[in-house]
């Protein structure tokens, strides 16, 4: 079984930072990928961004691209989004997701973590 756990975040004004972290741990951890989601009130979740773990491969929502910016750390099984520029319809919150390998998509989701940006 994995855990994951995010944390980072919080109340800000538009265009400020965040920087979200996201910790996997339990066995068996072979990942695939590790990935960030979001879903806004009375919205679908939706695609933020993710990262291969096996060569960092990186991929971003167009809504999110030249803003956000993932990484990950292989030893602490960890990865970060980074959040600049952030407008008031990035309000969600936010879910962290591993892709183990053998699944076929991510098969292990943290609790989620509220970010809300005020104008």
């Amino acid at each position: 079984q994995v855990q994951v756990v995010e944390s980072g975040g919080g109340l800000v004004q538009a265009g400020d930072s965040l920087n979200l972290s996201c910790a996997a741990s339990g066995r068996p951890l072979s990942m695939v990928a590790m990935g960030w989601f979001r879903q806004a009130p009375g919205k679908e979740r939706e695609f933020v961004s993710s990262i291969r773990w096996s060569g960092g491969s990186t991929y971003y929502a167009d809504s999110v691209k030249g803003r956000f910016t993932i990484s990950r750390n292989i030893r602490r099984n960890t990865v970060y989004l980074q959040m600049n520029s952030l407008k008031p319809e990035d309000t969600a919150v936010y879910f962290c997701a591993v892709q183990r390998v053998g699944a076929r998509e991510y098969d292990s989701w943290g609790q989620g973590t509220q970010v809300t940006v005020s104008s």
